[in-house]
């Protein structure tokens, strides 16, 4: 009975060394394929009797078994490449997709935009991320990656922000002239806002001292761009009052005249506050951000304002924090998304579904879905692959032990087969 055993014996180290020849070619093949992490074979032994009882030391085995087959979750190499689309995982993390199967996990950032323009992966999953609102702010939402739409609506200026200094030397001067407001102002300047419907319109700044540390300033724009205005002659459309204190530090401001009416059909009484800083009185802050009043000339040291004309997409990127950007013709730039990202408690449970995606299993735990680079998941590159972690050189070792085993486990076989037909022949 012994000599038959052996034969079980050599057939399964010849099944388990097959399979580890299956588990390196497997390597072998998958060498350049992006993401990809290698698996290891894991043997154990089987053991068939125990000759004196329970007692150690005394018993025979039965051959090989495969005890698992566990992946090697090491960081693949991060090469950086040229399209825009393409991202790469440093660190633990998955990046998260949806097909007709569900909620799967992948390493593989070669991802594109389809003619419907949603992000996918090659194999058709879509690539999920969080939704920004509508002022760029990322969200809790997540859904797949859409391209947005081409054209981004015009935005209406709402705050204009100027910070300058205004010469504490002038002297006082109150008999400013709308019809000559080049001639009788101390101080102007322009800055740009725009309406509703997205025009621009070029504002012009009057500044008088009309009292010790009391500056009047009169906004105006061409009477043709607001309704009832002439064409040509300049219209009023903004005014108030500044004042500062003893150290030159803007004290209050005051806006006390509004007239934001374009015309066009652009929305009418159009609310527009200017800020000229933080102000001591007005806004309860320290007065040193903003607009002074100090013994040099005058000037604009800055200014903002937050409206914008409407624009087409010029481009979409990706950030390494895995946002996707898109940059409009008329300057703007706004968030759109962030790359969902999913960490698990045992990576080496996930269960490969093909296609370089893995599902959840019951070993590997649910998923942490959250923002990448944050609470243990890794950081994102973008414009950037990760290569397969396979080691060529490791795995031709590997292929020719196995080899050997597998000859060596035949070899048994063959031995065995001598030794059965020397107890047939015991008989002639």
């Amino acid at each position: 009975m012994s000599i038959l055993t052996s034969l079980y014996t050599g057939i399964s180290g010849m099944k388990a060394q097959g399979e580890a020849l299956n588990v390196t070619g497997d390597n072998i093949a998958n060498a350049n394929t992006t993401g990809f992490k290698s698996s290891r074979m894991e043997f154990q032994d089987i053991v068939a009797k125990s000759l004196k009882g329970i007692e150690g030391g005394n018993q025979i085995g039965r051959g090989v078994k495969i005890g698992a087959v566990n992946p090697i979750l090491l960081q693949g190499t991060v090469d950086h490449t040229e399209k825009a689309t393409d991202l790469a995982i440093s660190g633990d993390g998955y990046f998260v997709v949806k097909g007709s199967d569900g909620q799967t996990f992948t390493r593989d950032g070669s991802f594109t935009f389809d003619k419907n323009g949603v992000l996918k992966t090659n194999d058709n999953q879509l690539v999920q991320g969080f939704k920004a609102d509508i002022n760029g702010r990322i969200t809790a939402e997540m859904e797949g990656i859409k391209f947005p739409q081409a054209l981004i609506p015009a935005k209406a200026t709402e705050k204009v922000t100027m910070h300058l200094n205004l010469n504490a030397l002038d002297p006082i001067k109150t008999d400013f002239d709308p019809l000559k407001p080049h001639d009788t102002s101390q101080y102007s300047t322009s800055v740009e806002m725009y309406d509703s419907q997205g025009t621009k319109h070029s504002v012009f700044m009057f500044f008088n001292k009309t009292a010790n540390s009391t500056w009047e300033y009169n906004g105006m724009v061409d009477g043709g761009e607001v309704a009832g205005g002439t064409a040509g002659e300049l219209t009023k459309i903004v005014g108030g009052k500044l004042t500062f204190n003893e150290f030159g530090l803007l004290n209050t401001e005051e806006q006390s005249f509004n007239n934001f009416n374009f015309s066009g059909g652009a929305f009418p009484n159009q609310e527009v506050a200017f800020d000229f800083g933080e102000s001591i009185t007005t806004d309860t802050k320290k007065g040193d951000v903003g607009t002074k009043q100090y013994g040099s000339d005058s000037d604009m040291h800055k200014w903002s304002q937050d409206g914008y004309a409407t624009g087409t997409i010029i481009s979409l990127s990706f950030n390494d924090d895995g946002v996707l950007a898109a940059q409009y013709s008329n300057g703007n730039t706004k968030d759109l998304y962030q790359v969902a990202m999913a960490k698990f408690e045992n990576s080496e449970g996930l269960f490969k579904a093909g296609n370089n995606r893995f599902k959840e299993s019951k070993n590997s735990g649910p998923p942490a879905v959250g923002a990448p680079n944050k609470n243990g998941r890794g950081q994102i590159y973008a414009k950037s692959l990760e290569r397969s972690t396979v080691d060529l050189a490791s795995e031709f070792v590997n292929m020719i032990q196995n080899q050997r085993s597998f000859q060596a486990n035949a070899k048994t076989i063959s031995t065995t087969d001598q030794l059965l037909d020397e107890v047939i022949n015991l008989k002639r």
